[in-house]
């Protein structure tokens, strides 16, 4: 709105200048690139964004498993505790010697951090691995899926309007330069005979 008022306000003033007509199209324009084009940019960004993690997603499903794990006894040293925020003390994970059974029916052991209160010799928690039985993280929900393209989308929209206002400001400064040097230069040609008298009469 304010680059259209500009534009209108120098329709036809006689003190209207070039740079003051070219600037007032250049935000008019950086205007309607930024409510419209970044938008767009943002919603399609964030589709093949969602598109190519939900892609990532459905492979993950496919190759990691949800295995049984048993406690063959504590870790070496002390149990070594994370600390998660808003989990109550009764979830914190402790690290176990533990052994599984991959789908393909290889045994491992080795140090996993289990979600059991009091691990014990014998006792079970489920853990994720692919299928030579390497523990992984748990493939990504849907949720994780949707989250990561939307933090797509906002982040493309944000960057392509923050260049299309960087852009704006790199042309308006060159126009003000441009409007100083020629000032610069008719203030060079009147200076000689400035404040003489009978200067320019």
């Amino acid at each position: 709105m304010r680059a259209a008022a500009g534009l209108w306000r120098w329709r036809g003033n006689p003190l209207r200048r070039a740079t003051d007509l070219v600037e007032a199209w250049v935000a008019l324009v950086a205007a309607l690139l930024i409510v419209s084009a970044a938008p767009v940019i943002g919603w399609i960004t964030g589709g093949l964004t969602e598109e190519s993690v939900r892609q990532q997603a459905r492979a993950q499903r496919q190759q990691r498993l949800q295995i049984t794990a048993t406690v063959v006894g504590p870790a070496p040293k002390s149990p070594t505790r994370m600390y998660l925020p808003g989990v109550p003390a009764s979830h914190e994970r402790r690290s176990v010697v533990a052994a599984w059974t991959a789908p393909d029916g290889s045994r491992h052991t080795g140090r996993l951090s289990s979600p059991l209160a009091r691990p014990r010799a014998g006792d079970t928690f489920t853990v994720w691995a692919d299928r030579s039985g390497r523990i992984t993280g748990r493939p990504l929900d849907t949720a994780s899926v949707r989250t990561h393209g939307v933090l797509a989308g906002v982040g493309a929209g944000l960057v392509s309007a923050g260049l299309v206002e960087g852009a704006r400001r790199l042309l308006v400064r060159q126009l003000v330069r441009r409007r100083h040097a020629r000032l610069d230069r008719a203030w060079a040609a009147a200076g000689p005979d400035w404040g003489r008298a009978g200067a320019g009469s």
